[in-house]
């Protein structure tokens, strides 16, 4: 099993202002577009959606929706209504904050061998009526030079950091905007379209399994 950082140890933002129509309709063209490329680089299949729900003046409710998307893609012309029959009853006013899109995805570890992990890569996309956006995140260290506990791991990241790349470089393409890093945290930043190379110190990198990791 591989550990999981609980913040991301990269993330990369893409602002949509000018290249989509806010919404959710034009937020899940963004995701099915998204997602294709992480499909075809082996880094996510979706099947489920997860979302909160807010209101204007009252700010978060504290309710949560999930979809199921098994046999489903994200541009079906019937997933919108689906995601908005799950306002809840009590809030007739509330409003989607951004999507989450889940689906398991392919590492690769020191030997060659490939593993599916869930999560392995998280994709957001915002249905807000003002700005649209999206953002990519990585959990994991098999996208670094090192593991978590400071060990490089040279064939790990060769067989993996390189698939990551190749795909954030085709979102950019693909959505016609350059990708924003995100803002760096314990764990890591991004840089370029990797994770910035970590201070070598004695032939290894920091430590940072002094937090919990799922």
């Amino acid at each position: 099993m591989l550990m999981r950082a609980p913040r991301e140890c990269a993330s990369w933002f893409w602002n949509l202002d000018d290249v989509a129509e806010p919404g959710l309709e034009s937020a899940l063209r963004t995701a099915e577009r998204m997602s294709a490329v992480l499909r075809r680089h082996a880094l996510m299949e979706p099947d489920m959606l997860e979302w909160n729900w807010f209101q204007v003046g009252k700010g978060g409710l504290g309710v949560h929706s999930r979809l199921d998307l098994v046999g489903r893609s994200l541009d079906d012309p019937t997933l919108p209504d689906d995601l908005r029959a799950c306002r809840p009853a009590g809030h007739p006013q509330a409003e989607m904050g951004e999507i989450l899109v889940l689906g398991s995805g392919a590492w690769f570890d020191a030997g060659g061998t490939r593993h599916t992990e869930y999560r392995l890569v998280e994709l957001m996309v915002s249905p807000d009526e003002i700005g649209p956006s999206a953002e990519l995140s990585v959990y994991h260290d098999v996208w670094g030079a090192c593991d978590f506990r400071g060990e490089p791991h040279p064939a790990i990241h060769a067989a993996n950091a390189p698939r990551l790349a190749s795909a954030l470089e085709e979102l950019v393409h693909v959505l016609g905007v350059e990708a924003e890093p995100g803002e760096p945290t314990y764990y890591g930043r991004a840089d370029g379209f990797g994770l910035m190379a970590p201070d070598i110190v004695d032939g290894r990198g920091p430590d940072v399994t002094d937090a919990v990791f799922g």
